[in-house]
C-alpha cells in the first residue's frame, strides 16, 4: 500500500497518471456516487454530478497542498459540485431548491436505482425541511456513517459544531415525522 504523498506524485507524474487515475476511480466512485446521490437523489443527476467532481479532481489535483486527506479534499468537491448543481437545476425551473428537492423526492418511487419505502420517502421529505448544513451533516453522519472527524475536514468546521448541527437536525426530523 503506497502512502498518500507517494499516490498523488504518481496523479501528476503523465507517466503514471492513467493508471494512477484509473486507480483514484476505482477507490473513489462508488463512495463519492453514494455521496452526491444522497444530496441530488437522482441517479442520472448523481451520474453527471460524479463525472464533473471527477473532472475537477483531475483538473485541480496539481493544486491540492495535502493540507487535508485526498478523501477529505474530494468530497469536498462533490458536496460543493452536488450543491451548485442543485442550486442551478433549480433557477432553471423557476423554483426553489427546497421544491426542487421535493418534486424530485416525489419522482423516487419511479426511479428505478430507489430501493426505499414509504418510510424513506418520509424521511427525505423532513430531511428536505432542514437548512442546507443540517441536511449536509445528517445525511453524511446517518447514511453514509463518516465519522465526526471526516465531516468536520469535508465542510471546513468543528466538531462541536457538527455535533450540534446533528442533533438539532435528529430533533427536527423525529418532530417531522410524528407529526406528519
Amino acid at each position: 500500500m503506497i502512502d498518500e504523498k507517494e499516490f498523488i506524485k504518481q496523479l501528476l507524474n503523465p507517466e503514471t497518471q492513467n493508471t494512477a487515475f484509473q486507480k483514484l476511480l476505482s477507490d473513489y466512485q462508488r463512495p463519492l456516487y453514494s455521496h452526491i446521490r444522497n444530496i441530488v437523489l437522482n441517479h442520472d443527476d448523481a451520474g453527471d454530478v460524479l463525472q464533473n467532481t471527477f473532472i475537477k479532481v483531475f483538473q485541480y489535483l496539481k493544486n491540492f497542498k495535502g493540507e487535508s486527506k485526498l478523501f477529505s479534499w474530494m468530497y469536498r468537491i462533490a458536496t460543493n459540485e452536488a450543491l451548485t448543481f442543485l442550486s442551478q437545476k433549480a433557477k432553471l425551473s423557476g423554483i426553489s431548491s427546497e421544491d426542487l428537492q421535493n418534486k424530485t423526492i416525489d419522482n423516487l418511487k419511479a426511479d428505478l436505482y430507489f430501493d426505499g419505502d414509504e418510510i424513506q420517502i418520509k424521511l427525505q421529505k423532513a430531511i428536505v425541511t432542514l437548512p442546507e448544513k443540517q441536511q449536509l451533516v445528517f445525511k453524511m453522519k446517518y447514511f453514509e456513517e463518516l465519522k465526526y472527524e471526516e465531516i468536520a475536514e469535508i465542510l471546513g468546521t468543528s466538531v462541536g459544531a457538527l455535533k450540534a448541527s446533528y442533533h438539532h437536525a435528529v430533533k427536527k426530523i423525529e418532530l417531522y415525522v410524528t407529526t406528519n
